[in-house]
């Protein structure tokens, strides 16, 4: 069955977008080959930090565009957002050396440290591929892994982005300082948002999985984007599991949770085209494996005997003994890190049970928005106190604490352009910030345990702005003990525990180390790392979920080199909700 239908009548650009790990880079490459199959001249480009399009295409890519063999009609190229954020870094720095206190540019450079200048950077890309159409003249399609975020674009279409602003910015953790060496572009700018809301030359393509989150997300950016004119969008499902048989208790389950995803499609999705992709046997690397996937060459499938079950003894240990040593400690800030759907919450509440019930005073709480860490325990522990830090709350009285300081005197164009920083992920990180010192600090007395942790960039971030801060003012910054204190107890093993979780598969596993790069940059040591949800660690017999188990060795192996402390939770044929289900997740 040949997929990709949608493809006839293709636009010029096709963005493909989701969380990580739902498949961009997988469907972007086979949706590619399968344009230059039908003989269309196609560029491919990724600026995915976590993509493996190299390992898809079997190819070395660099920032140029390179042929692919065996695919005439296609070029790719693979850009390193992280070089080009650190190019244009230096760009908006540089100058500044020498001349500003070391203090004050090192200020400079953690505000230009985090996502949103990896953003703006990678939208100098899409900007020239895509306003610049004497560049890509030769191609009929230019196809790209990972599309812009509306929070990026709506800051560029701000006409005070376009002015200098930054420079009287001084309400700390800007994420605006990307935008200081854009104003010499802006034409170039102006021409690639035109040529994404074009609904006759841009094609949206939002993948996800039958996952709720996954779901969310894709719902999310499709309103986002749909609000900034990009109308004109597709869904695509991916990885959608059928059973071989209804026998296999972990096939049965897998099937069954895609189909309570689908039943609770939300509404701007449901009302989307549609593409449904299997859940496929084999890694997909290599062009044969594409075509497969997008139905014009035969897919292979290994079979159960090619899959020999690993015992407990060869995979790594269960949580129970990560939860051992931090048992020993008698109390400290416990904080479960990593992207979005991979079972922070469940862990982050497993162990809190298992706390719980051998004693111990314990305090969950979250600020995930998604997360639902009282739904996940569904029960009564004794000694275990459920909380939930709303950002809403944290940014509606940052923000107006921002506004009243530094927008006053701003006019109408430049108070407009604060308030769209204030939109940002970066702002909601640091809005949350004294929450977090609150929760930390009560962890003097016991376990507190937190459901996703700031990352190192905004430990950085903040520590840089108080410094600036000090710098500026000459005088000491008036801040409350539990966040004064908060920066050191992060540092200090002995107080506070960090768990980077992850599945294994390439992109969950590539992310939570760069998570654990950023968190070193700030001088904190995870205390270890867990591989969640792993078919290799069940009994399952499905033959296509048999290969698939198999194809996890590598990334947990990967893992074994990055942590000494190491811990692997099998995929759970029944949900894990409920204090006995978590207790048993924790010892499985």
């Amino acid at each position: 069955m040949e997929r990709f239908a949608f493809l006839t009548d293709a636009t010029r650009y096709l963005f493909f977008t989701g969380k990580g790990g739902v498949g961009k880079t997988t469907l972007s490459s086979a949706a590619a080959v399968a344009l230059a199959d039908r003989g269309r001249k196609v560029l491919l480009v990724s600026t995915d930090p976590a993509s493996n399009l190299d390992d898809v295409l079997g190819i070395r890519l660099g920032p140029s565009p390179q042929a692919v063999p065996g695919v005439p009609g296609l070029w790719a190229a693979n850009i390193d957002p992280e070089e080009a954020a650190a190019a244009y870094r230096e760009k908006v720095v540089g100058p500044y050396r020498g001349i500003l206190p070391e203090s004050t540019v090192a200020s400079m450079e953690e505000q230009l440290s985090g996502a949103c200048t990896m953003e703006i950077a990678a939208f100098d890309e899409f900007a020239r591929l895509l306003g610049d159409s004497e560049s890509t003249r030769e191609f009929d399609h230019i196809v790209f892994d990972t599309a812009p975020t509306g929070h990026t674009l709506r800051l560029l279409s701000l006409p005070s982005a376009w002015h200098g602003f930054i420079e009287s910015s001084s309400h700390g953790a800007s994420c605006l300082g990307p935008l200081a060496g854009l104003q010499q572009q802006r034409d170039l700018y102006q021409a690639a948002v035109r040529a994404l809301t074009d609904p006759t030359v841009t094609t949206l393509l939002l993948v996800s999985r039958l996952e709720r989150s996954a779901l969310k997300e894709a719902a999310r950016a499709s309103q986002e984007l749909a609000e900034l004119g990009i109308t004109n969008q597709r869904l695509l499902l991916n990885g959608v599991f059928r059973a071989a048989s209804r026998d296999d208790a972990v096939a049965r389950s897998l099937q069954e949770r895609c189909e309570a995803a689908r039943s609770h499609m939300p509404t701007v999705l449901a009302a989307l085209p549609t593409e449904e992709f299997p859940l496929m046997a084999n890694n997909l690397v290599g062009i044969s494996a594409l075509r497969g996937l997008a139905g014009t060459e035969a897919a292979e499938i290994g079979t159960a005997a090619e899959s020999r079950p690993k015992s407990r003894s060869e995979l790594p240990p269960p949580l129970i003994t990560l939860v051992d040593q931090l048992a020993a400690q008698k109390r400290g800030a416990i904080m479960t890190m990593g992207k979005g759907g991979v079972g922070k919450t469940t862990v982050a509440a497993a162990i809190a049970v298992e706390l719980a019930s051998r004693g111990y005073r314990v305090h969950l709480t979250t600020t995930d928005p998604a997360a639902h860490v009282a739904e996940a325990v569904a029960g009564e522990v004794p000694g275990l106190h459920i909380t939930r830090i709303d950002p809403k709350a944290e940014v509606a009285a940052y923000t107006a604490e921002v506004l009243e300081s530094v927008g006053q005197d701003l006019d109408a164009e430049g108070r407009a352009l604060l308030e769209e920083d204030l939109r940002s992920p970066c702002t909601e990180e640091i809005a949350v910030f004294r929450a977090f010192a609150r929760a930390v600090d009560a962890a003097q007395d016991g376990y507190v345990i937190l459901d996703t942790a700031p990352t190192g960039h905004t430990i950085l971030l903040l520590d840089a702005a108080e410094a600036y801060h000090r710098e500026v003012s000459k005088k000491p910054a008036v801040v409350p003990d539990a966040v004064r204190l908060l920066l050191p107890r992060l540092r200090d093993p002995a107080y506070t525990q960090i768990l980077l979780v992850t599945l294994p598969e390439a992109t969950p596993v590539a992310e939570a180390e760069r998570l654990q790069e950023d968190l070193r940059r700030a001088s904190i040591e995870p205390f270890g790392w867990v591989i969640n949800q792993s078919l290799l660690g069940t009994i399952t017999t499905d033959p296509l979920l048999r290969q698939r188990a198999l194809q996890e060795e590598p990334f947990i192996r990967r893992v074994e080199t990055l942590s000494p402390r190491l811990a692997l939770i099998p995929w759970a044929v029944e949900p894990p909700v409920g204090p006995d289900a978590l207790k048993s997740l924790v010892r499985s």
